[in-house]
């Protein structure tokens, strides 16, 4: 089976009346997952529409402006990612130049907002990139980079962070995990390999992929390439309680 990525060129943004554009990005990959490419022309604002069942993530990857909720503004200068609090309160993202961001939908099934009423992070959520945590992996390259964005537990069965390396043996290297599955999208002046199982695809700034629940995989640079990439899993099965 072929890698399922989709490339930044085949992202084309039919602009609405009022500068916005959304498209679905790998439709129908995984059920209950829904990802979104936004774009939003400068001047202009746009009120997502609100979920009370479905986790939604935003991450701000081009582009500055601000998000406005009921009691706070934020303001977006750099790489950032804001989860809003459900269909609790009003929120408008507002684009002081041209943006383009993702927005990331997975559904809740009733077990999860179970779990999700014994414990959460406090909503809504917004972390520049300036502002995360780094962590450490040994299944990184010696001095491949990487921070957390959202954790175990804060938001449903999302978990969210950034890879960043350049040269040859920078990146990831990982044994395959059957509790979660990954998606990526290329950030930066990233171009590196792709690789699920015995497959490989070429992966720039700008595609997004999927790696399924178990195989090994690894996002490699070359000699004097970058490997840049935000990563998004969700647990495959449902806690308990």
């Amino acid at each position: 089976m072929a890698i399922a990525i989709i490339r930044k060129e085949d992202m084309v943004p039919e602009y609405d009346s009022n500068g916005y554009a959304r498209l679905e990005m790998l439709p129908g990959i995984h059920a209950g997952a829904y990802n979104y490419k936004c774009f939003l022309k400068a001047g202009k604002s746009v009120q997502p529409e609100r979920y009370a069942d479905k986790t939604a993530i935003y991450c701000f990857t081009s582009g500055k402006g601000y998000v406005t909720t009921e009691k706070c503004a934020y303001n977006i200068t750099e790489l950032s990612f804001f989860v809003p609090d459900f269909d609790r309160s009003d929120f408008s993202i507002y684009a002081s130049e041209d943006m383009e961001f993702l927005c990331l939908l997975l559904d809740m099934s009733e077990q999860d907002q179970k779990y999700y009423a014994t414990y959460h992070a406090t909503m809504p959520i917004f972390r520049s990139f300036s502002d995360l945590h780094e962590y450490w992996q040994d299944c990184k390259g010696p001095n491949t980079r990487s921070w957390q964005v959202l954790y175990n537990g804060e938001v449903g069965r999302s978990l969210l962070g950034v890879v960043k390396g350049a040269g040859e043996g920078e990146g990831t290297v990982e044994k395959g995990h059957p509790e979660v599955d990954q998606w990526n999208f290329g950030l930066d002046n990233a171009d590196f390999t792709l690789t699920i199982g015995d497959e490989k695809t070429h992966h720039r700034a700008g595609d997004w992929s999927f790696v399924p629940a178990g195989p090994d995989h690894s996002l490699t640079a070359a000699p004097g390439k970058e490997v840049a990439y935000i990563w998004y899993e969700r647990f495959v099965k449902e806690r308990e309680i």
